[in-house]
């Protein structure tokens, strides 16, 4: 029986991947690139794409964008987990979404290797997306350095779930702190390191060291001053992107809540849960918050594209990739001429404020280029930077003005309010941060998400129980319940560095405006 075509003309069941008529355009990634991308390609294309004409094609390793510069509130309780990220089918109600990961692209051919979660279930390995135009947009992972233990304990501040699952690691180590009798374990419990002193992990640390202190007064033998916080940064100063004034202020704001901020400092190892600082200090911890920059995304070594010396596709200031035609990028993956700069060959620098402008300009010359119409080139002079110390506190430099504290704390709050995608997560945002101020923060850790099936399991009788260390990955020590999730493993060792793992110009923490 031959089923029905939907309103797409395609048949119901139909993989997204099996090609109708018409210009296929391929969007990698659904960060904030490839979502803003295909949400202006959507509403500029809707002719083509209601007569089929044109198709959108989303290829994302996840159903939904996360908003970086909400996950510290997120780990803080501020905000709820699902409200940080917004889901792209929704959102992209026009393009086909597929969930897999792009491992290699063959732009002579105009084909993409995209590995699926179905491609795993079928055994049949990688598959060859064809398209006609590419938008490139994989974003950045984290950059790490062949640190001693780094892999097996650290974990990072990139994702939702790393995010929340750090909330979760940091209540258990006040359990811990609380129940135990031994003093080195109590110790090692309560103290808490944190790498990069980029956005990224000045907020995601003022967050929770505001919501540690919080939690602090409701327990019986824990008191704010127990509570180590320790940040170490390579450079002589934190969150550049504000000016040299507004860095200086933020680590005396840090300073005078007794927060260690370690300046022109590396770590050297955290093996066997020890961190050791050039600096020669050494801090027994269960805790270490990896936040020392990010890379592009290994997808761009794999394709036929030219790359710039930090591993960037070179762009055009049209937003198309340089040397060839049909391609197309920007964001992290991207090194773009930024054409309002007065010094010669500078490029934007890889952060949300230019990601976010640069993928509407990119969907105005796709659709001009199909259509038969002038291209644009991007311009956008850099307005400033906001970041949040935590409640109540923050630092920002925007058009030229300098504001701390409270104020600065307030601008942060609004920008982002304004930027988060929808109305749906702006009302949900808002809504919350009213409550926030009503209530009591909640201080509960659900750390057994991230083991649902251990409690079943012990009951039965075909597993470890949820006090029984889990085995991790060949060659690495069990977890214990207690034990932070574990990022990605670094990338194989090369000759170690002379310099530090601080943020570098490729930072593009989750606090930039």
């Amino acid at each position: 029986m031959v089923k029905a075509a939907d309103s797409r003309g395609q048949a119901p069941g139909t993989p997204p991947t099996v090609r109708t008529s018409g210009t296929r355009i391929l969007v990698l990634g659904g960060g904030y690139v490839g979502m803003y991308s295909a949400l202006h390609l959507q509403r500029k294309l809707r002719r083509e794409l209601r007569d089929g004409s044109v198709e959108i094609l989303v290829v994302t390793p996840d159903p939904y964008m996360t908003y970086q510069p909400f996950l510290p509130e997120a780990a803080a309780g501020s905000i709820a987990p699902a409200h940080v990220v917004v889901p792209l089918r929704r959102v992209l109600d026009r393009c086909k979404i597929l969930i897999g990961e792009a491992t290699a692209v063959d732009h002579a051919k105009r084909t993409a290797t995209v590995t699926t979660l179905a491609t795993a279930e079928e055994g049949t390995g990688a598959i060859e997306v064809a398209y006609d135009e590419l938008v490139i947009a994989p974003g950045s992972v984290s950059r790490t350095l062949p640190v001693p233990g780094l892999a097996e304990y650290a974990i990072g501040f990139k994702t939702v779930e790393e995010a929340i699952g750090l909330r979760n690691h940091v209540i258990e180590q006040m359990d811990i702190a609380s129940s135990t009798r031994d003093p080195a374990i109590r110790d090692a419990a309560l103290t808490f390191v944190f790498v990069g002193g980029g956005y990224a992990g000045v907020e995601a640390l003022g967050e929770l060291e505001d919501m540690a202190r919080y939690t602090s007064r409701y327990y019986h033998n824990i008191k704010p001053a127990d509570l180590k916080w320790i940040l170490v940064e390579a450079s002589d100063r934190i969150l550049p992107e504000v000016g040299e004034e507004m860095g200086g202020y933020a680590v005396r704001e840090l300073r005078s809540r007794n927060i260690d901020v370690r300046l022109r400092t590396r770590l050297d190892s955290c093996e066997d849960r020890v961190a050791v600082l050039s600096d020669g200090s050494r801090f027994p911890t269960r805790t270490v918050v990896w936040t020392a920059g990010v890379k592009p995304a290994p997808v761009l070594a794999a394709t036929d594209l030219l790359l710039t010396e930090r591993g960037r596709l070179r762009c055009t200031a049209r937003l198309t990739v340089a040397g060839v035609e049909h391609a197309w990028a920007a964001g992290d993956a991207a090194a773009v001429p930024d054409i309002t700069s007065a010094a010669p060959g500078a490029d934007c620098a890889p952060n949300a404020q230019h990601a976010v402008r640069q993928a509407k300009v990119l969907a105005a010359n796709l659709a001009a280029s199909l259509r038969g119409g002038a291209q644009r080139e991007y311009a956008h002079k850099y307005v400033g930077s906001v970041a949040s110390l935590g409640l109540h506190r923050g630092v920002a430099h925007v058009y030229g003005r300098k504001l701390k504290g409270y104020p600065a704390w307030l601008m942060h709050r609004v920008y982002h309010l304004s930027r988060v995608p929808t109305v749906n997560r702006k009302a949900r945002v808002l809504a919350e941060w009213t409550l926030a101020g009503l209530f009591k923060r909640e201080i509960v850790s659900l750390g057994s998400l991230e083991h649902p099936r251990a409690e079943f399991e012990s009951a039965a009788g075909g597993g470890p129980g949820p006090g029984t260390p889990r085995p991790g990955p060949p060659g690495v020590p069990p977890r214990g319940p207690s034990d932070p999730p574990r990022s990605t493993p670094p990338d194989t060792p090369g000759p170690a560095r002379p310099d530090t793992p601080g943020p570098g110009p490729d930072d593009s923490g989750p606090g930039g405006a």
